[in-house]
């Protein structure tokens, strides 16, 4: 902002000395604040008084103060709130009033980016992007004559996006005034089922989430409203914002298309359904859980048509990706691949069965469900309502005379056991767990009783790994993180490190991520190793041995790819930092 930097000149809250300093720094650097700030030619406390001085002067506005990097942006809005009087809100966190909204025309709330939040018996609190725009004021008030408004800040990028969402909400109107005939001519939820108008929204809902490359749709009731939810690259959005009264005929239909009890309203149900979207079939598996203000249904996609990543391309490192490549290539042990639910393992298993898969050898899966279907291998999906679980499975897959075995996931200590005596006994086992990082895997397996001698003799190797969201391509530009960020990670820098970020375009609907990559780190078990987990070393004894062994931990991994350009260092510290 080469206006705010001429002010600062001005009013002599910098000196051009500073500024003369930036420039003629090699690489010469972009004259910001955060710079300013970074290069401790500026105080950051000075900095944010003089900015909330100039917003209550009306010199800068609340979007032009979103756009300065460098500072902490959320504690500025909540001082010029206070020395304005009025109320800070995130809207992030704010369960937005529907029925208030549905008052309001949609056009008016456009043109001054406003956003009324809630009604109380005395008033009405909207949000303003601008509280020192009168005439915003008075087109609200005159909106609700019959109360008086309350003034609110929040920040206008957060009002756009909650206006950009009900935009979506805004265009089927028609569609929801049919329901609500429907419901009043029916009388029950029941026969509302069958209200085309349902059926059209339910259509709506899915093809969204499938354009929005949505991995599940979450559909909730809360206390004022029917929300529904899009998990894009790992992350929550929300979609969709319905009245409260949709809900019921909403969440019924979608369980009669999942073939559940529709009456069964206290427990939780799971179920699946078939839907060709866009000229693609899906597959949506479903499942309800009963919550306070009603039920919470969760639908995953499964795209029948999904191309397998092959391992090359997963995002591993070179040393991530020729260390797990080795591993999988042994005749027999086990390799496991670890993280939390929605990280990529059961894809890092496909690709490793994918690179492996010769017509000499027998490859036998059991899964929950089959995700992939592969040519040449014998794929089991476990059942247990005919009793046929991971570990009755495997059982059986060892008659069968497999020469490679991959489980979807170790659960359980029997299937453990199983699992670690196929691997003693000449088989190679590919399978999941739930650790937080790959040393811990050891520990892990210990703990669920099994042996240490029996554990050393059958682990190849263990991959912990992540996913982060990558930069969006189209918005993406430099920036500087903040010196106490840079300070912390200061061992895995270069001298001059170059960070990036997206600032959010139509493109990625201003998220400034499109698409996810792994982070991940590998650890082969050596003979050192080996003879370490025998002896029942600690965590920390095989993590020193790892490092000398050469093991670049998964954050590191993360560290990289953000100098890379390929993600952010706000990514990396969300999903990698223990």
């Amino acid at each position: 902002m080469a206006n705010l930097i001429e002010m600062m000149l001005s009013d002599k809250i910098i000196t051009k000395e500073a500024v003369s300093a930036l420039v003629r720094s090699r690489p010469p650097k972009k004259v910001s604040i955060a710079n300013l700030i970074h290069e401790e030619m500026l105080d950051q406390e000075k900095a944010e008084s003089y900015l909330v001085k100039k917003v209550r002067e009306g010199v800068i506005t609340l979007d032009q103060l979103e756009k300065i990097e460098g500072i902490d942006i959320a504690h500025i809005f909540q001082t010029v709130a206070k020395e304005l009087h009025v109320q800070y809100v995130d809207l992030d966190d704010m369960d937005i009033d529907m029925h208030l909204f549905s008052k309001t025309p949609y056009r008016q709330l456009i043109k001054y980016n406003t956003m009324p939040i809630e009604e109380t018996d005395i008033s009405i609190l909207v949000a303003f992007s601008d509280v020192l725009d009168m005439a915003a004021r008075d087109a609200l008030q005159r909106i609700f004559p019959k109360k008086p408004i309350n003034i609110a800040i929040a920040r206008p990028s957060q009002i756009r996006k909650r206006l950009q969402q009900l935009e979506l909400t805004e265009s089927i109107k028609g569609l929801i005034d049919e329901i609500r005939e429907d419901l009043i001519q029916a009388g029950s939820d029941e026969q509302t089922d069958e209200s085309p108008a349902v059926l059209q929204l339910i259509d709506i809902i899915l093809k969204s989430a499938i354009i929005s490359r949505a991995s599940d749709i979450h559909v909730e009731a809360t206390e004022k409203n029917c929300m529904v939810r899009d998990r894009i690259d790992g992350m929550l959005r929300q979609s969709f914002i319905f009245d409260r009264d949709i809900f019921a005929p909403l969440s019924s239909r979608l369980k009669l298309l999942a073939n559940l009890d529709i009456a069964e309203k206290r427990k939780p149900q799971d179920g699946r359904f078939s839907a060709t979207i866009t000229g693609k079939e899906f597959d949506f598996r479903v499942s309800t859980l009963p919550t306070l203000f009603g039920e919470s249904i969760v639908m995953r996609i499964l795209d029948k048509t999904k191309v397998l990543i092959r391992l090359e391309d997963a995002g591993m490192s070179k040393t991530s990706y020729d260390r797990f490549s080795e591993a999988i290539k042994v005749p027999f042990g086990i390799v496991l691949v670890t993280g939390p639910t929605g990280s990529g393992k059961t894809t890092t298993l496909y690709g490793a069965l994918n690179a492996i898969k010769d017509v000499k050898d027998k490859i036998i899966t059991v899964e929950d469900p089959v995700e992939y279907q592969m040519n040449g291998i014998q794929q089991v999906q476990v059942n247990a309502h005919v009793g046929l679980g991971f570990a009755d499975a495997l059982r059986s897959i060892l008659r069968q005379d497999p020469d490679k075995v991959m489980i979807g996931e170790i659960r359980d200590h029997e299937t453990l056991r199983i699992a670690i005596q196929a691997a003693l006994t000449g088989h190679l086992v590919l399978s999941t767990l739930h650790t937080n990082d790959a040393v811990s895997a050891i520990n892990r397996i210990l703990d669920m009783g099994i042996e240490s001698y029996l554990v050393s003799g059958s682990l190849v190797a263990i991959q912990a790994q992540r996913l982060v969201r990558k930069i969006c391509t189209y918005c993406k530009k430099e920036y500087i993180p903040s010196e106490r960020l840079l300070s912390e990670i200061r061992e895995y820098l270069p001298e001059e490190p170059v960070f990036y970020k997206g600032e959010g375009c139509k493109e990625c609907q201003q998220t400034g991520y499109m698409g996810r990559e792994m982070i991940s780190e590998v650890l082969p078990v050596s003979e050192t190793l080996s003879r370490m987990i025998a002896a029942g070393a600690s965590k920390d004894e095989m993590e020193k041995q790892a490092i000398q062994e050469g093991f670049v931990s998964m954050f590191e991994d993360g560290i990289n790819k953000a100098l890379a350009g390929e993600t952010t260092l706000d990514e990396v510290y969300r999903v990698a930092r223990l």
